[in-house]
């Protein structure tokens, strides 16, 4: 029987050319995204009139306002982590990461960097060191040990180097940039949706995006069609690295002191945004607009819940019932087809 062919990349298989099925190529599989996120949408608008209802106080205008700010770090960290389950891989570290980040940044600008030397410098280190845990995986460690594993290191260093105090003093410059409460908000804001706009173009348009796409589909077929896997799974642990160091930047730069224990549960929301938004945990499928549409309702969630009265402790169980709701009838459909 000959070698089978490569389908074009739109996601790459292995298979004959006879039974082949382009994906997302065209036909209904490229539709699937699009369905998700409709239904998603569909869901953002059920959750706002119910809102409007029983709690119209939610759509106050500063009420509005503060929770777009809080939930921009989340934008950036789901973006990042959209890259990377797209190729098929996962990342429970970014959480910590996010810690680390912040207080490097507190850190450098105590010492007198002015801040348009500490953001490229955190950036460079988060992209880094997020490189050399895609080294690893593209080396064969399973992404979740190295990422766990990357979790207790990264914490335990920030506990033991600090002693467990936050980071304060920070300089005049550091909180908004000094640009201001209003000016800092506007830059933050403009550069988060320039980097999803960005990030989105890139996955769509260029042949780096369509390659991740082609990893998370079928790894060897794209070794075969002549992509370098290894080169993109460290390319996408290290922009995860860069996101989940920029969402920490704008985190801190709000606050007139740092915590080190910043981005506890921060890797759950992520991936549930990014689930919710129609990509597939197995890689191969996914799409910015559709994490955005998970940010808005899980980062609507809790501030939802507590204008309707309802504990903050459900918070939790309710995002893990949507994450296990999102994914379910995946795993059924793929359990049908097998």
């Amino acid at each position: 029987m000959k070698l089978p062919e490569l389908l074009r990349i739109g996601c790459v298989r292995l298979v004959p050319m006879e039974s082949a099925r382009p994906w997302p190529a065209g036909g209904s599989a490229r539709r699937a995204p699009l369905r998700r996120e409709l239904v998603l949408l569909g869901a953002l608008c059920v959750f706002a009139l119910v809102l409007l209802v029983a709690a119209p106080g939610f759509f106050a205008p500063g009420n509005l306002r503060s929770l777009f700010l809080d939930n921009l770090p989340l934008f950036l960290a789901a973006t990042g982590m959209t890259i990377v389950i797209v190729a098929g891989e996962i990342d429970v570290s970014i959480g910590a990461l996010f810690a680390a980040a912040g207080v490097v940044a507190g850190v450098l600008a105590s010492l007198g960097l002015p801040m348009a030397l500490v953001v490229p410098l955190v950036l460079l280190l988060g992209a880094g060191y997020g490189a050399c845990q895609g080294l690893l995986v593209a080396r064969g460690v399973p992404a979740v040990v190295v990422t766990l594993a990357s979790l207790a290191v990264l914490r335990g260093c920030l506990r033991w180097s600090t002693g467990g105090r936050w980071i304060g003093n920070l300089p005049d410059g550091f909180q908004w940039f000094g640009l201001g409460q209003n000016g800092g908000q506007l830059l933050f804001a403009a550069v988060t949706l320039a980097l999803m706009a960005l990030t989105a173009a890139a996955l769509r348009w260029l042949h780096a995006g369509r390659a991740v796409y082609a990893v998370g589909c079928d790894e060897n077929a794209a070794r075969l069609a002549g992509i370098r896997t290894g080169l993109v799974k460290v390319a996408v642990f290290a922009s995860m690295g860069a996101f989940a160091s920029a969402a920490a930047i704008l985190s801190a730069a709000r606050y007139p002191a740092i915590e080190i224990e910043a981005g506890a549960g921060l890797e759950l929301q992520a991936i549930a945004c990014v689930v919710l938004g129609g990509a597939s945990i197995k890689g191969g499928r996914g799409t910015l607009l559709g994490t955005a549409l998970g940010v808005v309702l899980f980062g609507a969630l809790g501030t939802a819940l507590v204008f309707l009265h309802v504990g903050a402790t459900w918070e939790r169980a309710i995002q893990g019932a949507i994450i296990l709701a999102a994914v379910a009838p995946e795993a059924w459909r793929s359990a049908r087809h097998a």
